[in-house]
């Protein structure tokens, strides 16, 4: 009689853990077929314009009411105070320079153009609010606390001259004079010898494609001094020595085609120079998505490795 009750509880726990496992098995399938359908309905493009929204819309969303300066947080290193003073503008500068080429062009239809058009409108009221004086989200551009606004300036530079219909065109003309005025202060900080000699140039190109009064010697000596730090094979050194990590990414190449295209709209150069910096650029861009690891990662190497991510620049 006990060897059959036995039995009967032996057969009991079976069934007991046969139906749990199976109720799982059902669960995770479902699962399962919810992420591939979802998968399924979301495209690449689609991917990356919610990567986009994510990324930007917290900064321009609190800087566009003035609340960047109360809500954003900002880690600070050990050496003293400097991220308060620059790491607003880095964030703004860099933000819309990745963004602006996507603002101009018109190739955006149902919620993809919905995003871009709340983007953009949030966009051109945080500019007006970062050179505002009167703002509480004012930036600083001078050289007051370091050297670090000019190369934040560079990258908003940047991002006018990537977007000049739209980014530049659509401000209005009190935000334009205020721009133009807070960027000609950025001429009192000295580029290092190195990729910075770029941000000089960039904001010159800047105004020299908006009609204002502009130094042409800061953009032939950066792209002269690139010119001797090429070493072949599309790379170039940045500075007078080698370094092997993603500056010719994140600055040098894009940096110097923008600025080239702009010298020739103003018929400063001719075209065989934007070609031959073109088929470098060609060059390093294969070098960079061979780079990439079966992950989808860059490898650590050299510096600024934390945001090695935007390599492909």
């Amino acid at each position: 009689m006990n060897v059959i009750k036995w039995i009967l509880s032996l057969l009991i726990i079976f069934f007991l853990v046969l139906f749990v496992y199976e109720r799982k098995k059902i669960k995770s399938n479902n699962t399962n077929k919810r992420i591939n359908e979802n998968s399924e309905k979301i495209t690449d493009r689609q991917y990356w314009v919610d990567l986009v929204y994510k990324i930007s819309y917290p900064l321009l969303n609190n800087l566009s009411k003035g609340e960047l300066k109360k809500l954003m947080p900002v880690e600070k290193n050990v050496k003293g105070k400097e991220e308060e003073h620059f790491a607003y503008l880095e964030a703004l500068g860099r933000i819309l320079c990745g963004i602006s080429p996507w603002f101009e062009s018109k190739e955006s239809y149902g919620r993809e153009r919905k995003i871009k058009e709340k983007l953009k409108s949030l966009a051109l009221k945080s500019i007006h609010n970062a050179v505002d004086p009167s703002s509480h989200d004012y930036m600083i551009f001078s050289g007051k606390y370091g050297k670090q606004p000019l190369v934040d300036s560079a990258f908003l530079a940047q991002a006018f001259l990537r977007s000049p219909k739209v980014l530049w065109g659509e401000l209005d003309k009190e935000t334009q004079i205020l721009v133009i005025s807070e960027m000609r202060k950025t001429r009192e900080i000295s580029p290092w010898l190195n990729n910075w000699l770029l941000f000089s140039a960039m904001i010159e190109a800047f105004f020299l494609d908006i009609g204002e009064e502009y130094d042409e010697k800061p953009i032939y000596y950066a792209l002269n001094q690139h010119e001797k730090w090429y070493k072949g094979d599309g790379i170039y050194c940045d500075g007078p020595e080698f370094h092997w990590d993603y500056y010719n990414s994140f600055v040098i190449q894009p940096m110097i085609l923008d600025i080239l295209q702009i010298m020739l709209k103003y018929k400063k150069i001719n075209e065989n120079d934007v070609e031959k910096y073109l088929k470098r650029s060609m060059r390093y861009a294969s070098i960079l998505e061979r780079l990439i690891s079966p992950e989808g990662t860059y490898p650590p190497i050299g510096r600024s490795l934390a945001y090695r991510m935007g390599a492909f620049h």
